[in-house]
């Protein structure tokens, strides 16, 4: 009963006690489910389920986790989660997928654990870059939205007891926060001088079942059907003894999970004072199953391998021996595609070698498989692999590799015109091929150019015009389910959001004037959710692209809007946001209001 009492007392916080999650929404038609009242009242119960964590009242958030995995709202964003990703065209061994309104509400009334019985994974292999071949396991939709509906769950709890230095499959992390915090480690001439580069064999493969069944804060009968349900290979199915699948979307939190207190058992051991803490000089910083510890010499590193692999051990794990080694800083070594290493004393992080050969070969693919098309097809098939790439990199010392690439595509171009028009002389080549960059005001005449069949002129992407921009760092102990941390992430949301679209003028302004909020579901637009830009009246009946007419919505929110065929409930909706964001002063909303 106490637990019960802790649930009640919890749920009655607040004007608006959410104990109707257990109702449907009055509405049975997925084009107008109120998506900001589901959010809401999801949101509401991570929030709690986070609180509860973080006090260590573990009976509370069991009772709340249950509740909200039996809420219809969660059902309804679970099935929304996995039709939106990229996925949501990929069907698992049933060939089912969810791609009209009627399905998709369909599944989210068929969500629940009542009879629920998991079907094999789909396996399918995708190539390393070592040669060999990763396993991925392919769920089914509904199996998928069954995980998502748990991961609501327990994602308030990974989060909360995660370490501070963890960055891989985290909300708003990313690999950049890694790299900076080895910044950080090594920068200084007082920092540690010798780094153990550790690697994990076959992370995902090897897991121990028994471990996480004992450890892992979630349905256990739901996540014993998860790990036993096998997989399909060649029309044979296998069972499976340990490991989580990869390619499911709970996998990378059930990982994170399994793998956190390295961070924690290392302090306990090296950095007791604060003597030992500047002694030793023991760091850790962790990406997924990737990871670097710092040390002041090579015996603490052998030391600190050494606990490690009994830590791992307990969870059926072992370190990879041909990827765990022990380096001095002036030799460098590479990490998550970066290669940091001293050079007389100063720190310096540039793309590894290994990503630039990788890098061209894509290219050198590319060019091959294009080189019958159109400049302007070639182009397109091109910028997208250099523009992801030096986004990738632009945080670091990276300038001088992007002007040697720059030069090594344009010889790869130049041999792709000249062999497109054997008879044609170099002059004419060049006349019809290459001019001068639109995008920047220096005299570079060789940018490959093309036309679209619409009179578009296009051009390759020059990565060397990429502006160096140092990421700033998520604070370590930042948790997103926790409202005294709300400002601060909505501030770096919008500001991330803003410095990549800088060049956008009229997308800076239409955001600045929604605060970065979607005017129809209330959530912050992030690069994750991505945007659609959609004109109050159409342009078809005299709209303009102007900051008056233009409002940035969620995809899903912008097939709502059109579902409905109401411009105007948009265009009142937008109005009536405006002027509340004015009326209170720029105070900013938190997750429990």
């Amino acid at each position: 009963m106490g637990a019960f009492k802790e649930l009640a007392a919890t749920l009655s916080e607040g004007a608006d006690a959410p104990f109707h999650l257990m109702d449907k929404p009055t509405t049975d038609d997925w084009r107008t489910v109120d998506w900001k009242r589901v959010i809401r009242q999801v949101r509401r119960l991570q929030t709690r389920i986070a609180k509860a964590t973080k006090d260590g009242k573990w009976r509370l958030v069991k009772s709340l986790q249950r509740l909200l995995t039996h809420s219809y709202y969660a059902k309804l964003l679970a099935v929304r989660k996995v039709t939106e990703n990229r996925g949501k065209r990929t069907a698992g061994v049933d060939g089912e997928i969810w791609s009209n309104p009627e399905n998709k509400i369909n599944a989210a009334k068929r969500l629940g654990k009542a009879k629920y019985k998991p079907k094999p994974l789909r396996r399918v292999y995708i190539p390393k870059s070592n040669g060999k071949k990763r396993p991925l396991g392919i769920p089914t939709m509904h199996d998928r939205a069954m995980q998502a509906l748990y991961l609501f769950a327990l994602e308030p709890v990974s989060e909360t007891t995660a370490d501070c230095n963890s960055y891989g499959f985290r909300r708003n992390r990313s690999t950049q926060d890694a790299i900076v915090q080895t910044f950080i480690c090594l920068a200084r001439k007082s920092n540690p001088q010798w780094i153990l580069e550790g690697d994990i064999k076959g992370c995902f493969d090897h897991i121990s079942h028994d471990w996480m069944l004992n450890n892992i804060c979630i349905d256990k009968s739901i996540l014993r059907k998860w790990l036993k349900a096998g997989f399909v290979d060649n029309d044979h199915l296998y069972p499976t003894t340990e490991g989580t699948p990869q390619g499911g979307i709970i996998s990378p939190a059930l990982a994170n999970l399994v793998l956190d207190g390295m961070e924690e058992m290392l302090a306990s051991k090296w950095r007791k004072t604060q003597q030992q803490k500047y002694k030793n000089k023991v760091n850790l910083v962790r990406y997924a199953d990737d990871f670097i510890v710092t040390g002041a010499t090579p015996e603490i590193l052998e030391e600190v391998k050494n606990q490690i692999k009994e830590f791992l051990c307990l969870r059926g794990l072992e370190l990879s021996e041909e990827k765990t080694h022990i380096t001095h800083i002036d030799d460098g070594f590479d990490f998550l595609g970066f290669n940091v290493r001293k050079y007389n004393g100063k720190l310096l992080i540039r793309p590894s070698k290994s990503a630039v050969k990788n890098l061209k070969q894509k290219v050198r693919e590319t060019v091959k498989r294009e080189r019958t098309a159109r400049a302007d097809v070639l182009i397109h098939s091109l910028n997208p692999i250099l523009k992801g790439w030096s986004q990738y990199y632009k945080s670091v010392a990276a300038k001088r590799t992007f002007a040697d690439i720059d030069h090594w595509v344009w010889h790869k171009l130049y041999r792709w015109a000249l062999r497109r028009h054997p008879n044609k002389g170099r002059r004419w080549i060049a006349r019809k091929y290459f001019k001068q960059s639109l995008l920047s005001k220096s005299r570079d005449k060789w940018v490959l150019t093309g036309k679209e069949k619409q009179g578009k002129t296009v051009q390759i992407e020059k990565i060397s015009l990429t502006p160096i921009i140092r990421h700033i760092k998520i604070r370590s102990n930042a948790n997103p389910f926790l409202p005294e941390w709300e400002p601060y992430f909505e501030d770096r949301t919008k500001r991330l959001w803003l410095r990549k679209n800088a060049k956008y003028f009229i997308l800076k302004r239409v955001y600045k004037n929604q605060s970065g909020i979607c005017p129809v579901c209330g959530e912050l637009i992030t690069d994750e959710t991505r945007t659609d830009l959609h004109h109050c009246i159409p342009k078809v009946e005299g709209g303009e692209d102007n900051v008056t007419n233009l409002v940035l919505l969620h995809p899903n929110c912008h097939r709502q809007v059109h579902s409905k065929g109401n411009r105007k409930m948009l265009l009142d909706m937008q109005i009536a946001y405006l002027i509340e964001a004015r009326a209170v002063c720029g105070e900013t909303r938190t997750y429990g209001s």
